[in-house]
């Protein structure tokens, strides 16, 4: 499911690009705003490296996410959002876990929600805030907390932010099962199931992101992003099968149980003229499990009319084969730890998306219901043979304001 988390990353960055700040400073009286936000998404992929059946076997998935989002304003000042969802996930790869294909493909669900409030600190130029989650599937539930801060210089030509966030993950099976009802057990393959390989259900995650965004000049704004993340714990998949090279050992996938990743993103916005903007974004990303990657990616808003604005876009990633992987039945049984993911392969990858935003009463002063539509499609191919597709379309409910 590794693929899923993935895109949802993907689905975040849309819907958090896709808000539009609201002018509350029409009146001297305070205000309350709600904003709410609505966002459909489906990915569907197919590919023949699955890891539950060893680097081999289908990857046929598709995932339905309904998501909502609520922000109130209580002024200006003080803002409170809850952000929830649903994953509906049909994943063919997901019955062979138990060599039963109950169903042309077996169905999962995921659910998570987040809720987080900010302030603005009178004349210091800083924004604090703080935000609390959790997520949960048959053979996973995880609660997260954060902390954010931002300082805003003066000329409001420079943002520096530092966000802290902690993850604390359970990978046990059993809260979606009727004799259950309650995590109980690590899920093996079914040929696996003679003995416990793992002595932990645990996983652990924490990041720390730094931020500069400084402003140029009037066309051209630059952002720097270095951080740091650190896992501990159960970080193998306990379903995923590797196959060794003798021809008879099989055992479930193992990887060391910390891992340090340093990503540092570096974006630069440009405007080019006529309602034309151009926004480039390089990352560097490197762990170590032996990954060494590198991301390119544009996008280019423009405006053809008031109310309708065009977005191409695309991005290149490349990716070294971490330390741990090889292909099926290519592991050696000597081999400490071992995974046929390829996830962790050595791969090439482009994304090409396409978005389309309409927003015909963004100008309104009366704010009201259906401010903005937005429906994007991506097209998304790796040298391995993956290949997705993601539709997602978001229905801006614009804000309501209510005097105090």
């Amino acid at each position: 499911m590794k693929k899923v988390w993935m895109l949802a990353g993907l689905f975040f960055v849309w819907f958090t690009a896709f808000t539009q700040k609201q002018d509350t400073t029409y009146s001297k009286k305070k205000l309350s705003e709600t904003e709410v936000q609505v966002l459909f998404s489906y990915y569907t992929q197919d590919g023949k490296h699955s890891a539950v059946t060893g680097g081999t076997g289908t990857e046929k998935l598709q995932v339905y996410a309904p998501n909502l989002n609520i922000s109130q304003h209580f002024d200006s000042l003080n803002t409170v959002s809850i952000n929830a969802g649903v994953d509906i996930i049909s994943s063919a790869s997901t019955d062979k876990i138990n060599f039963v294909v109950s169903s042309t493909s077996l169905v999962d669900r995921r659910g998570y929600a987040t809720l987080s409030y900010n302030r603005k600190l009178k004349k210091s130029g800083f924004t604090v805030g703080g935000s609390i989650g959790f997520s949960f599937e048959s053979d996973y539930y995880s609660t997260g907390a954060g902390v954010s801060i931002k300082h805003t210089n003066k000329t409001k030509s420079r943002d520096l932010t530092l966000d802290l966030q902690a993850n604390f993950d359970d990978l046990r099976w059993g809260r979606f099962n009727s004799e259950y009802r309650r995590p109980v057990k690590l899920i093996y393959p079914q040929e696996l199931r003679y003995r416990e390989w793992y002595d932990t259900y645990k996983r652990n995650s924490y990041n720390i992101t730094l931020g500069i965004y400084q402003i140029i000049n009037s066309r051209n704004a630059i952002g720097f992003y270095p951080g740091i993340s650190y896992q501990k714990g159960l970080l193998a998949t306990p379903f995923h099968r590797v196959y060794f090279n003798d021809n008879t050992t099989l055992r479930v996938e193992n990887l060391p149980d910390e891992r340090i990743k340093i990503p540092i993103g570096i974006q630069l916005n440009s405007f080019i003229g006529r309602g034309w903007i151009l926004r480039s974004y390089y990352r560097f990303y490197y762990d170590n499990f032996g990954i060494t990657a590198h991301t390119l990616s544009f996008n280019s808003p423009v405006k053809i009319s008031p109310s309708l604005t065009i977005s191409p876009s695309v991005r290149l990633y490349t990716q070294t084969q971490s330390n741990y992987f090889k292909p099926y039945m290519q592991h050696d049984i000597s081999e400490v730890f071992y995974t046929s993911d390829y996830d962790l392969s050595a791969f090439n990858s482009i994304n090409l998306g396409l978005g389309f935003r309409y927003a015909p009463f963004l100008k309104s002063k009366k704010g009201g219901m259906l401010n903005e539509f937005d429906l994007k499609y991506s097209y998304y191919q790796r040298s391995d043979g993956l290949n997705a597709h993601i539709i997602s379309l978001l229905i801006d409910c614009g804000a309501q304001r209510i005097n105090k």
